[in-house]
């Protein structure tokens, strides 16, 4: 997808710093980058801006952040890299995770002052292994403070809306701290929630124009807060503009062909370009070449844009490539008439669920985190128990109170709400777990001995076999009022239900290798100049890890933060020299 166009010199526009892709962490490369005094553009190949940035929780993973003191923590560059450290080993350069934790608190330091954007430390999100060195019970993950929608104008209707799930019966933001208030049953859920559908339903205003909550949160907040300051600073924002391939002139990078409806535009970059356009969770052959086996793009809980634009585009410069076997792993469910499948990041903590193999044997913690249960699965079907796809199992009590990825709580959304062709398809119901067992194809006698077995663990509290509800990240979604253990309850009141597990994920991890500024590498270790590549299209800073949450877009709006630094160095030295 690389060019050598150094006879024709013909562009279309110019700018200082070309950014494809339009999630949080391209908006942040470009705001950051006008700050410095260069001009910027975003492109964005969707009609619609925010990526999947617009429809993730929004959090950033920020260790040492300035609203720890604030919260009652603590916490310091060693221990963090420490803890990364621990995770990782070597399989990360360890000049490009102090790069991450010196300048991810910077990062957000800046946003706030340059930008006025707004985080908080979210205080009992645990990181997702804080039993371990360096690790913390809370307060490195930060959300983004609510933002009002209609600040954005016209611009509300180019944003990439939120998923479904991720609100209040659909319709109704609610940030991380609600969330868990409301999902864990936290004291005062009740009338928490009558507040927010009381303050939905009042803005008559808003609903004129909308269905869609005018309080954004989660990934909603992060990106329209991130455009809304594109506008201010008069940042533009190209739509329906996909990379087609990078321009190279005498081995540096000087700018972008992208592809219109009106056909080619070329872009010219005087300081270079920033690819921030996500992995390749999109694109089957990709998926094929690179990915676990057996892997599906109807697995992902992403919309169908990323397809690794961007990671072939270095490739063909011969930048080198790492971690693309990896994945922001998580088990997905399919919705039908949904883009994306449904990731259960929520239900599988909660008590009263048991996950199974297709020889109705448990083999995970159904607690853990998402990447953690992912790689089960895999481990799991390598040694031929078939569970790639896997079963959550639960019974009438779990229907009733907890949501599960596809529907609602029974209380809220019972059966006879569902469309009538999801029995059986969608969902499983039966009125015994032999019955249940012979609909899904497991193996009845172990299902029935797993179940009887799972609730022994419920009436101990103690899971002998994985320890669910041992960490603190396990009963982070769990119901407290549930003893002894609130991630453990009894599968006994029928009619038992059965839903299918994917493997899924929230975006591939594997992509161009950089170095602590962001800069695309080659295979050999030299630059390619003019060229940055952050978030997923670039190998994750986290490697085969999941630090904590927002582990995603914290690293790739630092990065963004750090190449946008460094262009505005270059810049300066360049002309100086001059």
């Amino acid at each position: 997808m690389g060019i050598d166009d150094s006879m024709n010199k013909r562009w279309d526009e110019e700018f200082d710093v070309v950014v494809v892709g339009s999630g949080a962490g391209g908006m942040t490369a470009a705001l950051c980058a006008q700050a410095h005094g260069l001009s910027a553009v975003v492109i964005e190949k969707d009609a619609l801006f925010g990526g999947t940035s617009a429809v993730s929780g929004g959090g950033i993973w920020i260790p040492c952040n300035d609203d720890i003191p604030r919260v009652g923590g603590s916490d310091s560059f060693e221990e963090a890299l420490t803890y990364l450290r621990t995770l990782i080993g070597d399989e990360v350069p360890q000049a490009n995770l102090e790069a991450f934790l010196r300048n991810a608190p910077e990062m957000v330091r800046f946003l706030d002052k340059t930008f006025g954007l707004k985080f908080r430390s979210v205080p009992k999100y645990p990181d997702y292994y804080s039993h371990l060195p360096g690790g913390k019970p809370g307060f490195r993950s930060m959300e983004p403070v609510e933002f009002d929608a209609s600040r954005l104008g016209a611009a509300f209707d180019e944003q990439r809306p939120s998923f479904r799930g991720t609100q209040l019966f659909g319709r109704i933001a609610m940030n991380q701290v609600e969330a868990h208030q409301l999902f864990s049953r936290g004291k005062g859920w009740i009338r928490l929630m009558l507040g927010m559908v009381l303050r939905y339903w009042l803005d008559f205003s808003w609903r004129r124009r909308t269905p869609r909550d005018r309080r954004q949160t989660l990934g909603q907040a992060l990106t329209g807060s991130l455009r809304e300051a594109m506008q201010r600073r008069g940042i533009p924002l190209y739509l329906r503009t996909g990379l087609d391939s990078l321009v190279e002139e005498q081995g540096r990078v000087v700018g972008v062909s992208a592809l219109r409806n009106e056909g080619l535009v070329r872009l010219r970059a005087r300081r270079g370009v920033v690819l921030a356009c996500g992995g390749f969770e999109s694109n089957q052959a990709m998926r094929d070449q690179y990915l676990p086996k057996p892997t599906h793009v109807a697995w992902t809980a992403v919309p169908p844009i990323n397809h690794g634009d961007g990671i072939r585009a270095g490739q063909a410069l011969g930048a080198g490539l790492r971690h693309m076997d990896q994945v922001w792993g998580s088990p997905t469910v399919r919705k039908p008439g949904a883009a994306q499948q449904i990731t259960l990041f929520v239900e599988r903590g909660m008590p009263g669920c048991v996950a199974v193999n297709r020889k109705g044997l448990r083999f995970v913690n159904e607690a853990a985190t998402y990447p953690d249960f992912l790689k089960a699965m895999y481990a799991d079907d390598a040694k031929g128990n078939g569970a790639v796809p896997c079963w959550l199992i639960f019974d009438a009590t779990f229907r009733y109170k907890y949501p599960m990825g596809i529907f609602l709580p029974g209380q809220i959304e019972p059966d006879a709400k569902l469309p009538k062709d999801w029995l059986d398809d969608v969902y499983y119901r039966a009125d015994s777990l032999d019955a249940l067992a012979a609909k899904i194809g497991v193996d009845a006698r172990n299902l029935c001995a797993t179940v009887q077995r799972l609730n022994g663990f419920a009436r101990t509290g103690v899971d002998t076999e994985f320890g669910k509800g041992t960490h603190p990240i396990d009963r982070y979604y769990s119901d407290a009022s549930v003893k002894p253990n609130p991630c453990l309850g009894p599968i006994e009141k029928a009619p038992f239900y059965a839903v299918r597990l994917d493997a899924g994920e929230i975006g591939t991890k594997g992509g161009l290798i950089t170095d602590d500024r962001a800069r695309v590498l080659r295979d050999d270790g030299s630059a390619i100049e003019g060229l940055y590549a952050i978030g997923n299209t670039s190998a994750a800073v986290m490697g085969p890890t999941y630090a904590g949450a927002g582990s995603t877009l914290g690293p790739a709006m630092t990065f963004g933060y750090v190449a946008a630094n460094d262009l505005a160095r270059t810049a300066a030295r360049t002309t100086q020299t001059v």
